[in-house]
């Protein structure tokens, strides 16, 4: 039975969230900040655990379905929370007499949102990944403090970790880790990555390095090393805002995770199609293994893509030093747009399941 926020509101930490059963973990939303005013105590936090439910089922729904496939999310916008949620934890909350601020988990009903995105049509992954080992490294400047490496450590600590599809348990930096290793790693060479893989004991683990330019009002975060995908190495910058310094860090960490949520959801619908999911040839969404020699050919395939008509929402979900995963709509499917990209000189092809792309 759906309640009502007044409801949830009376109810409060007697509302239970059940166990989640094996598999189910990425169906909770956790860490979820809400915040709302309002004319009394009660209203305020009636607003928050409403306006709350209703954002975290977004973020979920963003979770499970591939970026090609978020603008297909509109078709659920009148969805009510309520309808899937099985129950709620508070992690932390404060209040006065008209604001109410807390930090939520939402967890929802696993098997009524897979009905949901089936019924739909809309893809989907709901299986996690292995765990993930994530270094977060601040490299030190001359103006740089430790406050600024603890923040940067703090901020992939606020994010929900734990449920997401690449689940991540934060390490700090060895200190038997040389610094060669740490400056190759953070300068984009994978070929470091054995010195993170002895001192971690894990096959899967990855530096997260942030170095902030201030005279160029710019973040620059690097993410090098393993994933259940494979070996990467991805560079983003993020602007500065000098109102706000800590905006782009917190930036920087949600779009890192999304990042290794979007490898592994790629990875995933490779494997062949799920019940729910259309066959790659005759669907819009589709998931590109790209083959090249070096990062210059890289560069020549992603232009010739980008200029191709009809190909919307490119997003490259991997990128290594001889290949990379993109996702991308076409209307008229694969098979059709081979025949589009082979006026290119370029040649798509079906590799048992999986379209693989490189020059002719």
């Amino acid at each position: 039975m759906r309640l009502p926020a007044a409801a949830l509101t009376a109810i409060g930490l007697c509302l239970p969230v059940n166990p989640a059963a094996a598999g189910d973990e990425v169906f909770t939303v956790g860490n979820y900040p809400v915040e709302a005013r309002a004319d009394n105590a009660v209203a305020a936090k009636d607003r928050a655990l409403a306006d709350g439910q209703q954002a975290a089922l977004r973020s979920l729904l963003k979770r499970l379905v591939p970026v090609t496939a978020y603008p297909r999310l509109r078709q659920l916008s009148a969805l009510k929370a309520g309808d899937l949620l099985d129950g709620f934890k508070v992690r932390s909350e404060r209040n006065s007499s008209t604001v109410y601020i807390a930090s939520l988990d939402f967890s929802f009903q696993s098997q009524a949102v897979r009905d949901l995105l089936r019924r739909e049509g809309l893809p989907f992954t709901d299986e996690q990944a292995p765990q993930l080992t994530v270094v977060p490294l601040w490299r030190m400047g001359p103006s740089r403090t430790p406050q600024d490496a603890a923040a940067w450590t703090n901020v992939w600590r606020g994010l929900d970790l734990e449920h997401a599809l690449t689940p991540v348990k934060l390490q700090a930096l060895k200190a038997n880790i040389a610094p060669q290793a740490v400056s190759a790693l953070a300068d984009g060479d994978g070929s470091a990555i054995r010195s993170l893989v002895a001192a971690y004991g894990s096959e899967l683990v990855l530096l997260a390095v942030a170095e902030q330019d201030a005279a160029a009002g710019r973040l620059s975060v690097t993410l090098s090393g393993r994933d259940a995908v494979g070996a990467f190495v991805l560079k983003r910058s993020y602007r500065l805002d000098p109102s706000d310094p800590g905006y782009a860090s917190e930036l920087a960490a949600v779009v890192s995770l999304g990042i290794l949520e979007g490898r592994w959801k790629a990875i995933k619908a490779a494997g062949g199609a799920r019940e729910g999911r259309p066959a790659a040839s005759g669907n819009i969404d589709l998931m590109i293994a790209v083959e090249f020699s070096g990062m210059s050919e890289w560069q020549d395939i992603s232009r010739r893509l980008s200029a191709t008509p009809g190909i919307e929402d490119l997003e490259v979900a991997g990128l290594s030093a001889r290949g990379a995963r993109v996702t991308l709509r076409y209307a008229e499917g694969a098979e059709r747009l081979a025949d589009v990209l082979a006026r290119q000189g370029l040649s798509l092809r079906d590799a048992g399941g999986s379209w693989v792309l490189r020059m002719q």
